[in-house]
């Protein structure tokens, strides 16, 4: 087999089509041919794929979640992913969030974003666009990213508002000319914010016939977004769109040099400890895997986190072990206290998962 056909599904925040055209013209293409085929939806390219009409169909995982039903049925899998690329959202404005004034307006359709701006910081006014436009009178608020990333750009340039949040490939479609500041998951200090990505941030995930031959999906695909695309459908696979939408996910290859200057920058003793003997010798220089998870309250005052480090020998054991540990831990802080003594007041949860 010299020749692959691949449907690929496209999403203005996960533009396949581009992110395989690039894989192609690159160095690390396969040597087979790669005819590509955009199509319009799910049902769509799973019906191509299962009729044979194509070989593989390239989508952004956020499609498949809560589908995978749909796949089975169609008789294909999951064959491989594609290591996210640009996975971080960008606050389109002229100053960082640090440098906002006081009673800056910034907008943002995402759920999780608007709460972790609030956690960086305090005096801002933070707002989703229906939440703006009802409160200003504006009107119906474009649907779609696309037109609803000109609309905020807009009462920016008029002066309405101080910024908005788009994702990357948004920004870079429309072209615009202003300063842009990626929301990143390392701060510069220890302490400082960080902003998580979205859950299926970027993440390009290949399907095929049941019985394809892995030795012709290798190709496509890559380790790391395979470890993102099986770590992350353990983790959020199940969870509805209400809690999705407030829960962050990382998942990433880690090198140990990289890992261990990290440790030395925030001067984490047990991090480097953990990949050193008692003389100070590397013990396993094997690429790891890093998995954080959050979810927030409203007002982004509190955080439920959760961050391994783990050998990518091990990887799916520990994502199996991290799981139990992050349930057992929704259900601590999200339920009341009971009192200690009949005079103690009531105690809310720590984090309401229903606001």
């Amino acid at each position: 087999m010299d020749r692959l056909t691949l449907a690929t599904i496209d999403a203005p925040d996960c533009p396949v089509s581009k992110h395989m055209a690039i894989f192609s013209a690159s160095g690390d293409a396969p040597e087979l041919a790669i005819d590509s085929r955009e199509v319009s939806g799910f049902t769509e390219g799973l019906t191509l794929l299962r009729e044979g009409e194509v070989d593989m169909l390239a989508i952004p995982a956020r499609l498949l979640h809560g589908r995978q039903l749909e796949m089975l049925e169609a008789e294909c899998e999951v064959m491989g992913a594609r290591t996210p690329r640009r996975p971080n959202l960008v606050l389109v404005s002229e100053n960082k969030v640090y440098y906002q004034p006081k009673l800056a307006v910034i907008l943002s359709d995402y759920k999780l974003v608007r709460r972790q701006l609030r956690r960086a910081r305090r005096g801002l006014r933070i707002l989703g666009p229906d939440a703006f436009a009802s409160i200003n009178e504006l009107g119906e608020v474009p649907a779609g990213p696309l037109a609803k990333a000109e609309w905020m750009e807009s009462l920016r340039q008029s002066g309405e508002i101080d910024g908005y949040i788009t994702s990357r490939p948004v920004y870079d479609e429309l072209g615009l000319n202003t300063r842009r500041h990626a929301l990143l998951p390392d701060p510069k200090d220890r302490g400082g914010p960080h902003f998580l990505p979205l859950p299926y941030a970027d993440l390009v995930v290949l399907l095929a016939r049941r019985r394809f031959p892995p030795s012709i999906s290798g190709q496509i695909s890559e380790p790391e977004g395979s470890t993102a695309w099986w770590v992350q459908n353990q983790l959020i696979a199940g969870l509805g769109e209400e809690m999705l939408e407030r829960t962050g996910v990382l998942v990433r290859h880690r090198h140990v040099r990289s890992l261990m200057k990290q440790a030395e920058e925030n001067k984490d003793i047990t991090l480097q400890q953990s990949f050193q003997n008692t003389e100070g010798e590397v013990l396993d220089d094997d690429v790891h895997v890093e998995i954080r998870l959050e979810v927030l309250s409203k007002n982004g005052h509190k955080t439920l986190g959760l961050e391994r480090v783990i050998t990518y020998s091990r990887y799916q054991h520990a994502t199996i072990s991290l799981l139990r540990d992050w349930e057992a831990l929704v259900l601590e802080v999200s339920r009341e206290v009971p009192k200690d003594f009949y005079t103690d007041v009531e105690a809310p949860a720590y984090i309401d998962l229903i606001e």
